[in-house]
């Protein structure tokens, strides 16, 4: 039961990120609450994945239960991988938060929840020439039809913007990448918490950098601050950290269910708390990605499937 919850609270955790972003200052820009998150979020989720790695690792030796394979080298290649987990964690930032404020929470974080997998999946047959499933070529189906009438659609004033709606599609393609590249890691014979606590690290790196050229004026208001300790902590940090405890616990395909929350999440705040109102094509691209993401968690239950990760990056 704690791992099923575990997950679920962090997949809910990354469902309020374009919410919280859309509450806080005014003066703030995608790329200045990004930078923040990333710094933040990404030096809590080292510290967390490290900390509880190595006790993970103590306490399997404590009880004489059997311990993981000993750790692989840490060469050039493996260096190069954890570092492209962190570029690519900083590259979802701006343009997630781009596209929410270009088109809403609701229709950014679908599409960029929607397209994810679908770019994973050709990203990883690119990569392993493994023929994709039934499941995913018709989830893939259902992710498409529903980013084009989101796409069409958007907010009930008119269609969607089409530099936000490129800018989801980017966040879903640099998750996407970042999926892969951890999947890698762990064939490799690297555990979670290791690969989850080096893109943390490398995201951290990114986000000090990034900082430089950020408007940080908002920053020193209550709710400024209040933003980011947020998207920081909870969203990054505590999020990440839960979901890799749970997944530890649970087989793909029930992880892969649970991070539905995430979308439902996103979007039950975009229209509740934000009064965001959708057109009726966009209400069906978003019934249509979901139904896309329903199946894919579905077909996830194929032994070779790639097993799920945060959805949020």
């Amino acid at each position: 039961m704690f791992p099923v919850l575990a997950v679920l609270a962090a997949a809910v955790l990354f469902g309020t990120t374009g919410t919280a972003q859309a509450l806080g200052p005014d003066d703030s820009t995608p790329w200045a609450v990004g930078a923040v998150r990333l710094t933040i979020g990404g030096a809590a989720l080292a510290i967390l994945a490290f900390s509880l790695g190595a006790r993970h690792r103590r306490r399997a030796a404590a009880t004489g239960s059997p311990t993981p394979a000993p750790r692989p080298v840490l060469n050039r290649r493996a260096l190069l991988l954890m570092a492209a987990t962190g570029t690519c964690l900083a590259l979802y930032q701006p343009l997630f938060f781009l596209g929410a404020e270009r088109n809403g929470v609701a229709v950014s974080t679908v599409i960029a929840l929607g397209s994810a997998p679908v770019i994973a999946g050709l990203v990883e047959w690119a990569l392993t020439r493994r023929i994709p499933s039934g499941a995913w070529l018709g989830a893939t189906a259902l992710a498409t039809a529903g980013v084009v009438l989101l796409g069409a659609g958007g907010a009930a004033s008119g269609g969607s913007d089409p530099l936000g709606l490129l800018a989801s599609l980017a966040a879903g393609a640099a998750f996407a990448v970042q999926a892969n590249v951890q999947r890698r890691l762990m064939d490799a014979g690297w555990d979670p918490f290791t690969v989850g606590g080096a893109m943390g690290l490398g995201g951290a790196a990114w986000g000090v950098v990034m900082l430089l050229f950020a408007d940080l004026a908002w920053l020193a208001s209550p709710d400024g601050l209040a933003m980011a300790l947020w998207l920081g902590l909870a969203t990054v940090g505590i999020a990440y950290t839960l979901f890799t405890w749970g997944l530890l616990r649970l087989t793909a395909a029930t992880a892969a269910t649970l991070t539905l929350a995430e979308p439902l999440t996103a979007t039950l705040l975009g229209i509740g708390v934000l009064g965001e109102r959708l057109s009726t094509p966009a209400m069906v691209g978003l019934a249509v990605l979901v139904a896309g993401l329903v199946l894919l968690a579905v077909g996830s239950r194929a032994p070779r499937d790639p097993a799920p990760y945060a959805v949020e990056g």
